[in-house]
């Protein structure tokens, strides 16, 4: 009971911590709320975002025209003839595709018919082969070649394939007799 009835100097002499710590929070309590300092941003920090934000833009910019050019139509004044004379008219070519038209997604066979250009067959011929997409910057998915002579002046070309629709460009580059020459064949499938 005689502890109960301390007076409260004799307490704060007892607890000198906690007489302390009270005072340290009344203290607290009594001091206005301060917000803390912001710095702002150096300002090449700020020039080094700015760059980098500009050079992010100018790049959805140039790959927004570069895919609005390559998924454009094909151009109007093709070509889609199947036999023709070569660029500087040495041989006159032709393919047949073993599959009319050529399909998507599967390998098939082409029969290439290389002659004079006034139509005699060309024997021994050796030729290659390769395509394209113009519009879309891929090639073939495969590496089609030129395996057999089927006389005449008929080739047989294994290994053709088309991963999809649109513009298609082959070249064959053709040498023989002495001579070389290439043809482009468009098709649009």
């Amino acid at each position: 009971m005689q502890n109960a009835l301390q007076t409260p100097t004799q307490s704060e002499s007892r607890h000198p911590q906690l007489r302390q710590a009270e005072a340290s929070i009344a203290e607290a309590d009594a001091q206005p709320l301060s917000t803390p300092t912001v710095r702002p941003p150096h300002g090449r920090n700020i020039r080094r975002r700015l760059l980098l934000i500009g050079g992010v833009i100018a790049l959805l910019v140039l790959g927004g025209a570069v895919a609005f050019v390559r998924f454009m139509a094909p151009p109007s004044d093709l070509d889609y003839s199947t036999e023709r004379l070569t660029a500087n008219q040495m041989f006159r070519a032709a393919y047949t595709p073993s599959i009319s038209p050529p399909p998507i997604n599967q390998l098939h066979t082409w029969k290439i018919r290389v002659t004079t250009p006034d139509g005699q067959p060309i024997e021994g011929a050796k030729i290659t082969v390769d395509g394209d997409m113009p519009q879309h910057g891929h090639g073939l998915p495969t590496r089609p070649q030129v395996t057999r002579s089927l006389g005449d002046g008929t080739y047989l070309v294994e290994g053709m394939k088309f991963q999809m629709a649109g513009w298609w460009v082959v070249d064959f580059t053709i040498d023989a007799n002495g001579q070389s020459d290439a043809i482009r064949f468009n098709m649009a499938l």
